[in-house]
């Protein structure tokens, strides 16, 4: 097992929960999570000690999170409607026919991994760590994979909607 993957056992919980905390939804507090050992694996050789890896990992988290509503804030865009789209509203849209059929579309034209990825992961239902396994990779490196496919997808989805379609 690797550094980053030690890290992000021991450390996932901890994160996930501080993040839930922080904006009250699973869906965004699972996203922070995701982000913030995204970032961490980015910066880890700027990491000096000075505090605890949960301590560091943390203040990621916050920081994460304090940008992500700054840039809602910025483009007068209610965080509520942001986490409906992006969230847990996004698999209600799959199960609206015609939405669905969009979606399959924006997929089809997505690049890999994130293709696969996504359809393993809603069609094919297999767990991150079963799709990590399949490409030679951490379950981590599937959920941030996953979770870029989706924000790709949503935001192809609302670019149609805005252009009619």
């Amino acid at each position: 097992m690797n550094v980053y993957a030690e890290i992000y056992d021991k450390y996932g919980d901890l994160v996930y929960g501080y993040a839930l905390k922080l904006c009250g939804n699973e869906t965004v507090a699972e996203d922070l999570t995701q982000s913030t050992f995204l970032k961490a694996i980015e910066n880890m050789k700027s990491f000096r000690g000075r505090s605890s890896i949960s301590t560091w990992l943390c203040s990621i988290t916050k920081n994460l999170y304090l940008n992500m509503l700054k840039k809602k804030e910025s483009q007068n865009v209610s965080l509520e409607i942001v986490v409906e789209q992006v969230g847990e509203g996004f698999e209600e849209l799959l199960l609206n026919k015609e939405n669905c059929r969009r979606i399959h579309k924006i997929l089809h034209e997505l690049q890999e991994p994130y293709k696969e990825v996504f359809s393993l992961r809603i069609f094919g239902e297999m767990s991150f760590k079963d799709i990590g396994d399949l490409f030679g990779k951490s379950d981590l490196w599937a959920r941030v994979t996953y979770r870029r496919a989706r924000e790709k997808i949503v935001l192809q989805f609302q670019r149609q909607e805005k252009g009619g379609r």
